[in-house]
């Protein structure tokens, strides 16, 4: 059986780390396995390839990327929201690709920006192979967005976005969720979700209500992320040994969505009554626009890592850490959730989205209320006093149960087995 994985890149970004960790598990498997990206900036894993190998066909993704922005730019509600919705009108041909010609299996991952178009995708459905499509948002079953919030429009018809900024019955979501809606009859398509939550969400789309839906999580290798002796980390990664230490990490840091504000007030309530402890925790934060934090004046001393692009580096950060911070208001199965528990290191965050699939309460870390600082300060502090020599081989064991190569393997196998079946 061949499969190729199809993703906008093999390095930036959670889907990009998590097509490497389905690619990887499945070669263990004996699966023979293939990844194709527009960027690629790693050789972490074998038997990846690089649809852009001149400065031409660069060029060319560029122009992709800006003719979908330009799209977009008279639409767009405020400049913060600039990347949460995307149309998939320019992009490029991958299916007379070698890779694409010669698969069994076409599994697509996150492919926007550019990189893969509506009439990219046709061209594949086109070529008559089963296709698998895991999910690391909700855009290939809403009119654009990539979080929908609140919203629910996505269950019948698109339209009245609130992410546009004249939202109404035949605005951009509406028509790009036509254009997907016809397109889908066209296609062999799998779907598959990393987390329940999502699962339930497309299961309830009227674009993938009647298409075969799985909920398989993202896989973790425990022999590289697993618990390692917490001094030492710190020591090595030059962290003082004597604080509290608590992690907060991200693509973009400063994204509205992972909800650094809500650490900060969570923080400041701690600050605020019980002083003591305050003066032991400091953050350490990795991710892009660190820096950027510092405006937000935080009062606690923030040791800023940047983007971490190092494995062993991120193995030793989470084991550095007492606890891994996560305020998303909204994510699906976030890898670095997997990958801090894996480490021993227990998790606090919202009780949204994939999360309580993810987190023990009280058990592997803390589940705070949706949006509650206080319920989230209450996380922190009590993670303040977990006792780690005892309960972090716990923590890590709960993360190898769920999130274990050679069963996530398996499950893909069987996806991939009945959708070739179903194509006859």
């Amino acid at each position: 059986m061949k499969v190729v994985h199809v993703n906008k890149t093999d390095a930036a970004g959670g889907a990009a780390v998590a097509v490497r960790r389905i690619h990887s598990a499945l070669m263990k498997s004996g699966v023979e396995s293939s990844m194709l990206v527009e960027v690629q900036k790693t050789d972490e894993v074998p038997d990846i390839h690089c649809t852009s190998n001149s400065a031409w066909e660069k060029g060319l993704d560029f122009v992709h990327f800006v003719a979908e922005r330009l799209k977009i730019l008279p639409h767009e509600q405020h400049r913060m929201m600039r990347y949460n919705f995307s149309i998939a009108n320019a992009g490029r041909d991958i299916s007379t690709l070698p890779e694409i010609r010669n698969a069994d299996i076409i599994h697509l991952h996150w492919v926007n920006q550019g990189f893969l178009s509506m009439n990219s995708l046709e061209k594949l459905a086109e070529l008559g192979k089963p296709i698998v499509w895991t999910l690391h948002d909700m855009w290939p079953f809403t009119g654009g967005c990539h979080y929908a919030g609140t919203c629910l429009e996505f269950n019948e018809h698109c339209g009245f976005c609130p992410f546009l900024s004249k939202p109404g019955k035949n605005d951009l979501s509406a028509i790009c969720f036509r254009q997907k809606r016809e397109l889908y009859k066209k296609m062999n398509i799998s779907v598959v979700s990393c987390s329940q939550w999502l699962d339930s969400l497309a299961k309830s789309s009227a674009l993938f209500h009647k298409k075969p839906c799985f909920n398989i999580p993202n896989p973790i290798d425990t022999d590289i992320f697993h618990p390692l002796d917490k001094s030492a980390c710190r020591k090595a990664l030059g962290l003082p040994t004597d604080k509290r230490l608590l992690l907060f990490g991200a693509a973009k840091v400063t994204d509205i969505r992972k909800g650094f504000r809500f650490l900060m007030e969570a923080l400041s309530i701690i600050s605020d009554n019980f002083p003591a402890v305050a003066k032991s925790i400091e953050l350490v934060v990795f991710g892009k626009a660190c820096a950027e934090l510092r405006a937000q004046n935080a009062g606690f001393k923030i040791h800023e890592m940047n983007f971490i692009n190092d494995t062993a580096t991120l193995v030793r950060l989470y084991n550095a850490a007492d606890a891994f911070i996560l305020p998303s208001l909204q994510d699906n199965l976030p890898n670095t959730v997997v990958e801090s528990q894996a480490c021993g290191t227990p998790v606090v965050g919202f009780r949204i989205g994939g999360v309580p699939e993810m987190v023990e309460h009280k058990k592997t870390g803390f589940l705070a209320e949706a949006k509650n600082s206080l319920s989230l300060a209450n996380g922190i502090y009590s993670m303040m006093f977990f006792d780690h020599t005892h309960k972090r081989d716990a923590v890590a064991e709960h993360a190898s149960k769920l999130f274990g190569e050679k069963m996530i393997a398996e499950k893909y196998m069987e996806v991939y087995e009945q959708a070739l079946r179903n194509n006859g």
